[in-house]
């Protein structure tokens, strides 16, 4: 089994950070196919309070329930505090999506235990 079908079967619970309320973003696309497959979703960005009838919440360490996936729909430059609180709050998984790379947060992540897969 690959990373990407590893990460898909054993996670449950997804929080994708970055996550827009506006339907033509690729956020959204992605994260509403997710939810319509039976993931629970939970939206991480300051700057909307639900998005895809979740609340949402300003960071990672908001979140008040476990994380199976950080799903990161953010600037690679803006990965490493993402990272950080994924270790913190003790995510399985680590999900970079379009053209989101950071290869030296990304090893910090593996170095913690929690595999990562980045999209070029």
């Amino acid at each position: 089994m690959d990373l990407v079908d590893e990460q898909l079967q054993n996670s449950k619970t997804i929080a994708v950070v970055g996550l827009s309320g506006d339907p033509e973003r690729t956020s959204f696309r992605v994260t509403r196919y997710m939810q319509q497959q039976g993931y629970r979703i939970i939206p991480v960005n300051p700057m909307v309070d639900e998005v895809l009838g979740e609340k949402a919440y300003p960071d990672l360490k908001s979140v008040p329930e476990p994380i199976d996936m950080v799903n990161v729909f953010r600037r690679s430059e803006l990965v490493p505090p993402v990272i950080e609180q994924a270790i913190e709050v003790g995510v399985k998984y680590i999900w970079m999506q379009d053209g989101v790379i950071n290869d030296e947060w990304a090893a910090k992540a593996e170095a913690a235990g929690v595999p990562v897969i980045q999209n070029d």
